[in-house]
């Protein structure tokens, strides 16, 4: 009996052993286990491969020589990226003093920082600290949103262990830096000290660099372009973490604080914006016209081949550039088209994209004034109600409309009225009583019916202030319509899209071949093209920059009291330009002649490859002598002479009996084949020559 109770102690002696055994059995197999998961995840991720950087993901645009000019994302990202060997050094030592202190240290997890970050958090209530290292925070700007849940945690997690295993410290660093958002649409360092100072960021000084060090934890809270203030505080912080660290000495950091550093200006625009302007119209047609997702557009990896021509871009960003320099608040628009083919060859939307992302070549409520007259005059000779040699008197009239229930008075500039005058001087000079004249004679509606067979889209009042360019239209529209002038009456439909790849090169659009409607008879357009060139030539309004265009051109100007304009062609281009202000501000004498000079520089180097072409002459155009003062076929007695152009079937049959004494022999007219070679090659090349 004794020896059994003994037996009975011993065996209660004996369990909590065991329990604590097994206790010890299964957490070692645990940790064992734990250990297995945690080295099949690790290989997992060593071998998985990360996924497609955001920014790789973007679609890019590619100009017409293949050369890709900039890429689609949120906000539309200024981005160039650099080796780390051509960053300041000084720009290195600031982001790491103030963003992650032991980079060099961890593997991609600050455990010391985490766990100091949670105790803070704990004791505040609150996420009041964070502890995110440079790793982490490559990882999410790269591969994540920055939504705040346990999944995307889960994925910043992950992805910042494989950016460790996969590259080292020196490349993580070099893609974060290229990475990381400075405000004001500039990602990266290079994006951002072209930006900010203007310079390569290899040659940032240590106070710009600990400036610009300090502007990613609150890229518009710390801009010095927003708040100065908030930024030379936050350089100060940067430049203490310095210290801290042991990079510089106090005086270093005190001299630094106080250099007077010399921003950019906040205007001009940092050399990587390529056709910004550009680049959001192709965003609209992509998306509105063509019906691709913004998302795919943003994130998909598109190739979308355009064409914009790279030199005649930079030829209109240099004019318009020229132009306005000098001018504050003074904003310009330029659309250049192929009227062959309708391709969008430049495109200026305003003075300066970064200050202004309005883009005015689509403005629609800018009157174009007179430019819109060559319209009205293609009307006129097309019905054949009109003709070169058509007369008014140039004076001051009081028109009656609407059946006599309306009246209306126009003036010229300055109060210039020139008598009796033809088509040709009336275009030259820019006159306004003959374009109500001629609006009156063949009908508004009927101007108004060629203007959208043209490609005018806007609403176009019937009133005869029409012939003087009252009801607005866009820029895009005014080139657009002047194309089929170029074009020998024949519209083309504009197009800047050609073909949209996906990453692997399956084509998801191509653009049709073009397809030329005709709209107009090829002999009206070309007599009224022969008419505007003399807007280039002595006493007309485009003279002042003749000098300056060394090839056949033609076109018109157009002034209103807030918009400038010249609207002109060659057989390559159609370009619209205009001038004016934003607020409607009223443009001074000096603002009012700057759309010329635009057009004449832009064409010029624009077309500075392009031998000079004359316009062809087509089928159905008859060139005669006539009287200028009668308009009359001239006959050998007639004092003066011109050989004026007319659509075929509508030149004068009577000749001239103003001039001589008894019976005039009549002067005949040239032979065709004689016109032609004389017309096209040695008169139109002699007034080239010799302007």
């Amino acid at each position: 009996m004794q020896k059994l109770v003994r037996s009975d102690r011993h065996q209660h002696k004996r369990k909590p052993r065991r329990s604590w055994l097994l206790l010890f059995k299964l957490t070692l197999g645990a940790g064992l286990l734990g250990l297995c998961a945690a080295g099949i995840l690790l290989l997992y991720l060593w071998q998985a491969e990360l996924p497609l950087a955001d920014s790789d993901r973007n679609s890019q645009l590619i100009n017409s020589k293949g050369e890709t000019i900039a890429v689609f994302s949120d906000g539309g990202k200024n981005r160039e990226s650099v080796e780390l060997s051509n960053i300041s050094p000084w720009l290195v030592k600031a982001t790491l003093a103030t963003e992650d202190r032991q980079f060099y240290n961890h593997f991609g997890f600050d455990m010391k920082g985490m766990a100091r970050a949670a105790l803070v958090n704990l004791k505040e209530m609150g996420t009041v600290q964070g502890a995110s290292t440079l790793t982490q925070q490559l990882a999410r700007n790269l591969y994540l949103s920055h939504e705040r849940t346990w999944s995307r945690k889960i994925k910043e997690a992950m992805y910042t262990a494989q950016l460790e295993m996969k590259y080292s410290k020196d490349d993580i660093l070099r893609m974060y830096l290229n990475e990381i958002y400075y405000g004001h649409g500039a990602y990266g360092i290079e994006a951002a000290s072209q930006m900010y100072f203007g310079k390569p960021a290899k040659d940032l000084s240590l106070a710009e660099s600990a400036l610009l060090a300090g502007v990613p934890k609150g890229p518009t809270y710390y801009s010095p372009f927003n708040h100065m203030k908030n930024a030379k505080d936050r350089q100060r912080t940067v430049l203490s973490a310095m210290v801290t660290t042991g990079e510089i000495t106090q005086q270093e950091a005190d001299q630094a604080y106080e250099t007077l550093l010399k921003f950019q200006s906040p205007k001009q625009q940092s050399p990587t914006d390529k056709a910004p302007y550009f680049r959001d119209y192709i965003r609209n047609v992509v998306v509105g016209e063509l019906g691709f997702d913004e998302t795919l557009l943003e994130h998909g990896g598109l190739n979308i081949y355009t064409t914009l021509d790279p030199d005649a871009q930079q030829a209109a960003e240099t004019a318009v550039a020229s132009e306005l320099g000098s001018a504050p608040e003074l904003e310009a628009a330029l659309i250049s088209i192929d009227p062959r083919n309708g391709y969008v060859k430049a495109m200026v939307g305003g003075a300066n994209y970064r200050e202004s992302q309005y883009n005015h070549v689509f403005a629609g409520a800018r009157q174009p004034g007179s430019s819109f007259k060559p319209i009205m005059y293609l009307t006129a000779l097309s019905s054949r109600k009109m003709t070169s040699a058509s007369k008014f008197s140039s004076q001051p009239t009081l028109f009656h409309y609407d059946d006599n229930r309306k009246t209306y008075s126009p003036k010229n500039f300055g109060d210039k009225y020139l008598g009796d005058i033809d088509m040709r001087q009336a275009i030259a000079a820019s006159d306004n009583i003959y374009a109500v004249n001629t609006i009156l004679t063949i009908g508004a509606e009927q101007v108004i019916e060629m203007g959208r067979k043209m490609g005018i889209t806007s609403s176009l009042q019937p009133v005869p202030s029409l012939a003087l360019g009252t009801s607005p239209v866009s820029p895009f529209e005014m080139a657009t319509a002047f194309a089929v002038i170029s074009n020998q009456g024949r519209s083309v439909k504009p197009v800047a899209v050609l073909k949209i790849t996906d990453a692997s090169g399956r084509v998801l659009y191509e653009a049709k071949p073009a397809k030329n409607e005709q709209v107009v008879e090829p002999s009206a357009a070309y007599v009224l093209t022969h008419l505007m060139e003399s807007v280039f030539e002595t006493g007309g309004t485009g003279n002042r920059v003749s000098n300056e265009i060394k090839r056949p051109v033609a076109g018109k100007t157009g002034t209103t009291s807030t918009d400038a304009w010249l609207v002109g062609f060659t057989p390559e281009l159609s370009t619209a330009v205009w001038v004016g202000y934003d607020k409607g501000k009223t443009l001074g004498t000096t603002e009012s002649r700057k759309a010329a000079p635009i057009f004449a520089k832009y064409t010029e180097k624009a077309l500075e490859k392009v031998p000079p072409k004359i316009f062809p002459i087509p089928d159905g155009v008859v060139s005669v002598y006539i009287d200028p003062e009668t308009g009359l076929l001239a006959t050998k007695d007639c004092p003066d002479k011109k050989l004026e152009v007319f659509v075929q079937g509508t030149e004068p049959t009577e000749f001239c009996t103003a001039h001589g004494e008894g019976e005039s022999e009549p002067l005949p007219p040239p032979a065709e084949e004689e016109k032609k070679e004389s017309h096209s090659w040695w008169n139109d090349l002699k007034r080239w020559w010799m302007d």
